[in-house]
């Protein structure tokens, strides 16, 4: 499975990549933003603004989301999105839609813990959250997955990590992730040398592999982004961002550990939503787990050499 998270129409994703962490933006290209919501498993969760996010909640549709590293510092990134954002006189009509008065940008983010990558006190800073907003919306379109965003000092078990995406066609919409893959446990079964997530689809020495040792400490998190077109209200989106899960533990072994902050948004970029028949829904809830599945291969495959962390590449076979 191969694709990208701007696959789906009216999303863009912007990068801050600043060597050994970094901040990745992913932005509705409707100033109306996008229906969100988000399903946090991990057991220690680094996030904002997901309160709101609930189903009963008054605001369901947000501006951007934000992807960090840093952890709980890195979420300052999201005061810079905020302000990028403002900026472009996009966010909430707090005194109504053609009421003059403030736009409140609404943008919920999510971090990981990447401070024994490089130097720990080099975190993302606002100015790296309105960065990574305006290559998303001034910059062309942007692909890249790997070692870039907030999967700049992403470790994946005993490997490097970064950021991986994938889309899949269902019906006439379509399903994306784009992923930082950052978990505490491995994605790489040390008796084959395969891809939990994707056996067959290329291996390691398995020998070689069984020979790295884990950065300490065990202090991770995978968070991300599914993102369709498909017209889903809050809380059929949230049935998305749950069954995404399936798919991060398909492709991490353990998945949301007690050390993991392991937090999945959902998006749509739908004009309007209504409530689809459970058939489809289920449909989109399968391509949600695998593109999650995909994504977080996709980005240990990417993911360059480098911090003294050994990379996918280096010992593939």
């Amino acid at each position: 499975m191969q694709g990208a998270l701007i696959d789906v129409p009216g999303l863009r994703v912007g990068h801050a990549s600043l060597g050994d962490t970094g901040v990745t933006a992913i932005v509705s290209h409707d100033p109306r933003g996008m229906v969100c919501a988000v399903d946090v498993r991990g057991g220690g969760p680094g996030t904002r603004e997901t309160d709101l996010l609930a189903p009963h909640n008054t605001v369901e549709r947000v501006h951007a989301v934000m992807l960090a590293g840093g952890s709980a510092f890195g979420l300052a990134a999201a005061d810079g999105a905020m302000s990028a954002l403002e900026e472009r006189g996009i966010g909430f009509p707090v005194l109504g839609e053609e009421a003059p008065g403030p736009r409140v940008p609404i943008v919920p983010a999510a971090v990981i813990f990447d401070l024994i990558v490089g130097d720990h006190n080099h975190r993302p800073q606002p100015v790296d959250g309105a960065a990574a907003i305006k290559a998303a919306l001034d910059d062309d379109p942007d692909r890249s997955s790997g070692s870039v965003g907030a999967g700049c000092g992403a470790t994946a078990g005993v490997l490097r990590g970064g950021y991986g995406q994938a889309s899949v066609v269902v019906g006439e919409y379509t399903v994306a992730a784009g992923v930082v893959a950052n978990p505490v446990g491995n994605v790489i079964d040390e008796s084959t040398g395969e891809f939990f997530g994707a056996p067959g689809e290329g291996k390691v020495d398995a020998v070689a592999f069984q020979k790295l040792e884990r950065p300490m400490p065990k202090l991770n998190t995978t968070i991300g982004v599914i993102a369709t077109d498909a017209p889903l209200p809050v809380a059929q989106l949230q049935r998305l961002a749950m069954t995404g899960h399936d798919g991060l533990a398909r492709s991490v072994r353990p998945a949301h550990s007690p050390l993991d902050g392991d937090t999945l948004f959902s998006v749509s970029t739908a004009e309007n939503t209504t409530a689809v028949d459970v058939d489809l829904l289920s449909r989109l809830c399968q391509a949600a787990a695998d593109v999650v599945q995909f994504a977080i291969v996709d980005a240990v495959r990417s993911a360059r050499a480098d911090f003294g962390i050994t990379a996918w590449q280096e010992i593939a076979q």
